[in-house]
């Protein structure tokens, strides 16, 4: 995170101004203690993107995507409750981001991709879909590997018909040593800005239809 990444303060937050935001290559993320306001609007100059035409996906995300059953939006309000554990290190969902995207959740834009097995809901992530665009916002997991199975999910509901992999693009943010090991790459600002126009006129995969 530089400064050179924040592009916008503000105070407030909606849902039409957080789409807004997505459609123009930005994202929310409070500047205050626990993600709380100010509220940040943040344009990374390198950001971090799973490379869906890149073919054969890392060893660790197959081995991963093995052990767990992946749905998709059956349980959003419990992934983003463990995302926003106060308990987490480095906390930055704040209290009104939960309402901000349980209403785009309840509105069809927010959606959770999670690993099952036979305990319950084992991990998972949760992002905002608009074409075929998808923000990865966060990931959690209770058991082992289950956060790389539910990426690895992301990516197979990323590359199905109708458009592929080609037309669809998938935004991380920020790239960490532990995103690279499951797919992340790096890439300019104009190239994502491309990708973004690209990906929003396309149409979005079936199974994030609501």
């Amino acid at each position: 995170m530089d400064v050179e990444d924040l592009r916008a303060v503000g105070t407030e937050l909606d849902s039409s101004q957080v789409l807004s935001a997505y459609r123009a290559g930005l994202f929310p993320m409070g500047l205050g203690d626990g993600g709380g306001p100010p509220m940040g609007w943040w344009f990374p100059v390198s950001r971090g993107i799973i490379d869906l035409e890149a073919g054969r996906r890392p060893r660790s995300l197959r081995r991963a995507r093995a052990k767990f059953d992946i749905r998709v939006d059956t349980a959003f309000p419990d992934v983003l409750a463990a995302c926003a554990d106060p308990a987490r290190p480095g906390r930055w969902i704040s209290d009104r981001m939960i309402d901000v995207y349980t209403g785009l959740h309840e509105a069809g834009w927010a959606h959770s991709v999670e690993a099952w097995d036979d305990s319950g809901l084992a991990g998972g992530l949760y992002g905002i879909g608009i074409g075929g665009f998808f923000a990865g916002e966060s990931m959690f997991h209770w058991r082992t590997d289950a956060s790389k199975a539910a990426v690895a999910g992301l990516v197979d509901i990323m590359c199905e018909e109708p458009g592929g992999p080609d037309s669809r693009l998938v935004d991380v943010q920020w790239t960490t040593p532990h995103l690279k090991t499951i797919g992340a790459v790096d890439v300019t600002r104009q190239d994502y800005l491309a990708r973004l126009r690209r990906a929003l006129r396309a149409e979005p995969p079936t199974r994030l239809c609501r």
